[in-house]
């Protein structure tokens, strides 16, 4: 489905209840961002919201994709499998043998549709150069701050524009862009990605770099930029597809790039790779911490147009689950038939779990044929496109559903044997991998958990004995949470207070060889104070934190007899010693809190949210986006 706008979207939103309207004025400055976090993590994902008092010409709009519905009527899908569906059918066609005239006749219509897809460039302007800005001030822009450590304001949804400058081909991606004054925003495009490798060979010509940034339009646009396609794919064509409609283009008025005609804002400018890179950050980020400060180019503003009636979107990532969760479900339902196609046949489904930000944790279900399949899966995976970043890759037998969680635990520790199932390797991590001891690289984990289960025994322990003992160990154990053991799982979470332990080695080990963990195979050391109730945020704390080959020990005493100890702490405390900067969580001040609660009745958005923060308020360390201990 095609929307001819971004208000087109906004209305179908409403007339399916999945938008509110706030008529109250909202600061862009931290309130709208801890209005949508309560929102976006309620069950299900809450409610889009369109802040229509931002204090200047131009309403706000976030959550816009943050639900199962949302992201479906903005991909115009009744269900993402759908999308999948289509393109299977699409890999069909294209390699089915052709043997004769007839069968090459009867593909023609369905081929003949694919040029349907392909941007065009229109003539003349578009409805999105309505209003000229040629003396451009990003401070008309209701851009948000959205944490309190953040570098300043950042606008979060930009489609930013690029060509090669040889080859011509275009690439749209998403990189946040903080506000540096009214012409000048930093550009933090990370050195995996199109962008930045754009930006290096117009340095090594020595050439201005046009760049074109462009917000709202059809939602299927913003999805595209956020989508891993390969880097000789326009981005636009996957657009086509997905709405089942050419984008048509028109030329930007100071830069020599192409933007959809129909987006709601168009921020035409340069960057120029002779000047020295700026200050960017720190950003409070999508992994639930903060990126931290660094350096990166410039983008230099000529030129805004944008329509009359223009909305300005914007997402807030932070602790999962967000927006941003959802947009990832789309493209692992999306992406996976492509990885099934042309690389490997044998993957019956993959999921990436929000808990793991995309790229910490992948989850993958195989036809297991032959000895070393899965290790083939893994190999092939690790070396395809974004999946390089994945940290944590598991992979179990095409009878399981990867979506339960208890059972993927179950069988975990039912049929993996750590001398032989579980490998370490190492290679490239995300940019934002806060965990490693070098930038962008370190360790990744691997389990073939592929053999079928056996009958599963009731776990023998004593679940209240288990507790007394623990509580007995050591003064610095906070609070422990052995939910999973009621459940038949075997693993135990220990929340540590580790500032106060001297040798933290020594400690660990001491802790872990205790016969209160008899009959216990996991163990799982965390320093989160008494945040450790809630599975999910212990396990999106622990796969942020843990750099797998360091962090995680096996205690082999024969094929049965075996423990593993993770260590999900932070790396941050003087006695680790870690080369880094540890980066905070990323959680709402106090001031900002307060107000969202005097203030919730007035917003008109149903009963009232306690802030997600709350909880989070308590881990921070120091007073600023870097953990510091004095």
């Amino acid at each position: 489905m095609a929307y001819n706008s971004l208000n087109d979207f906004i209305s179908i939103l409403e007339a399916n209840g999945e938008l509110v309207r706030i008529k109250e004025f909202v600061d862009p400055v931290l309130e709208i961002a801890e209005i949508t976090d309560r929102q976006s993590k309620l069950p299900g994902g809450g409610k889009a919201l369109l802040f229509e008092n931002t204090g200047t010409k131009f309403p706000v709009l976030t959550n816009a994709f943050g639900s199962h519905k949302r992201i479906c009527l903005a991909l115009g899908v009744e269900e993402l499998e759908m999308v999948r569906e289509k393109i299977s059918q699409l890999f069909e066609l294209l390699s089915k043998p052709k043997n004769s005239i007839w069968d090459k006749l009867e593909a023609l219509p369905q081929l003949g549709q694919m040029s349907s897809w392909i941007p065009t460039l229109k003539s003349g302007k578009g409805v999105c150069q309505e209003v000229i800005n040629q003396n451009p001030d990003l401070g008309a822009l209701p851009v948000l701050k959205c944490w309190p450590f953040d570098g300043g304001r950042f606008v979060t949804l930009p489609m930013v524009h690029t060509k090669h400058p040889e080859t011509g081909v275009r690439n749209i991606g998403m990189y946040r862009m903080q506000i540096l004054d009214g012409t000048h925003t930093g550009m933090h495009w990370h050195m995996h990605k199109t962008g930045a490798k754009h930006f290096q060979e117009y340095k090594r010509l020595k050439k201005l770099m046009p760049v074109a940034v462009t917000l709202g339009g059809d939602p299927s646009y913003t999805y595209a930029a956020t989508a891993p396609v390969p880097e000789n794919i326009d981005e636009y064509l996957l657009a086509g597809f997905l709405r089942n409609k050419k984008v048509k283009l028109v030329k930007c008025l100071t830069v020599d790039l192409e933007v959809p005609e129909d987006v709601d804002f168009v921020i035409e400018g340069y960057v120029d790779p002779s000047e020295e890179p700026v200050w960017e950050g720190p950003f409070g980020d999508h992994t639930g911490f903060y990126s931290l400060a660094d350096w990166y180019p410039r983008f230099t503003v000529t030129c805004i147009t944008h329509k009359k009636n223009a909305i300005y979107p914007a997402t807030i990532v932070g602790v999962p689950p967000m927006e941003d969760a959802y947009i990832a479900k789309a493209t692992e339902r999306i992406f996976l038939e492509p990885i099934r196609k042309a690389l490997l046949p044998e993957l019956d489904d993959m999921v990436l779990p929000a808990e793991g930000v995309a790229h910490n944790i992948a989850l993958v279900s195989i036809k297991d044929e032959f000895k070393g399949q899965a290790y083939r899966v893994m190999n092939a995976l690790w070396g395809a496109g974004q999946m390089m970043f994945n940290k944590i890759l598991v992979a179990f037998p095409s009878s399981l559903d990867l979506n339960n969680g208890m059972e993927l635990l179950k069988h975990i520790f039912n049929v993996v044997n750590p001398e032989t199932d579980i490998y370490f390797g190492k290679g490239p991590l995300d940019v934002l991998d806060h965990s490693s001891n070098q930038f962008a690289f370190g360790s990744k984990l691997f389990i073939d958990a592929t053999t079928e289960s056996k009958s599963l025994n009731k776990l023998e322990v004593n679940v209240d004995e288990l507790v007394l003992k623990l509580n007995e160990i050591s003064e610095q154990i906070v609070k422990s949470n052995v939910s999973l053991v009621k459940e038949d799982v075997p693993v135990a979470i220990i929340s540590v207070n580790k500032k106060e332990v001297g040798d933290w080695k020594t400690f660990k080990e001491k802790l872990t060889a205790s016969d209160a963990f008899n009959g216990i195979k996991g163990v799982v050391l965390v320093d989160m104070d008494d945040v450790i109730d809630d599975l999910s945020v212990v396990l999106w704390y622990v796969s942020g934190n843990v750099d797998p080959q360091r962090d995680i020990s096996i205690v082999l005493n024969g094929d049965e007899d075996w423990r593993i100890i993770i260590d999900g702490t932070k790396k941050a405390y003087p006695s680790d010693k870690f080369p880094r900067f540890w980066p905070n969580i990323v959680s709402m001040d106090t001031k900002t809190i307060e107000l969202v609660d005097k203030k919730w009745e007035s917003y008109g958005i149903g009963e009232f949210v306690k802030s997600p923060s709350l909880k989070f308020q308590k881990l921070i360390v120091g007073s600023d986006a870097v953990v510091r201990y004095f």
